[in-house]
């Protein structure tokens, strides 16, 4: 595949076939490939917490909030939940702004998740007490991301946005519909 290939077929996954587990070393290449991504000033302040174990994602589940403009929606039940996740956080004894280093880390990850056979979802809505609570992560590091992974079991369709709206929803067979905008009203001139 080319990489536009795998820009399309990267989407945000909220359901997956949580039987299907990720191993850790596939998390640990899906975190060399950040780990070899630009990174502001060449500082590399990231780090990772890795989960795939059933009892740690049953742990970290509870701190994701899921899919806003889906109000009738609380995320997956169980057995379509992610079977992995990898935290990212930034390192505040290396600085203090992580400007986005996160959001270049979690894409490579996504990128290569796409291409293990996987998809994800790159999670900032978090109850970041909440999980630094149950994990015991130190306060030297500020919550960031979490990348939600695993077998993708939902069919996720790109629209174009019609009059303005670029909310997401399902269609009566679970479809996941995303309306992205035109490529011309994105370029502009001046």
């Amino acid at each position: 595949m080319k990489l536009k290939d795998y820009v399309v077929k990267t989407r945000s996954y909220r359901r997956f076939d949580e039987s299907v587990r990720v191993d850790i070393a596939i998390l640990e290449e899906l975190v060399d490939l950040a780990r070899l991504s630009a990174s502001g000033a060449n500082r590399q302040p990231l780090k990772y917490m890795l989960v795939n174990s059933p009892e740690d994602c049953s742990r970290v589940f509870p701190s994701v909030q899921w899919a806003a403009y889906l109000k009738d929606w609380d995320g997956p039940e169980p057995g379509e939940r992610p079977s992995a996740y990898i935290i990212i956080l930034g390192d505040m004894s290396v600085t203090d702004t992580f400007g986005v280093d996160h959001g270049i880390a979690a894409q490579s990850i996504m990128l290569g998740a796409t291409e293990a056979g996987l998809g994800g979802c790159m999670i900032a809505s978090i109850k970041r007490e909440q999980l630094r609570s149950e994990f015991n992560i130190p306060g030297k590091y500020e919550i960031l991301l979490i990348l939600a992974l695993g077998k993708p079991t939902e069919n996720v369709i790109i629209d174009t946005v019609k009059d303005g709206d670029i909310r997401y929803w399902r269609d009566d067979d679970h479809n996941h519909h995303v309306p992205k905008r035109e490529l011309s009203e994105l370029i502009i001139k001046f």
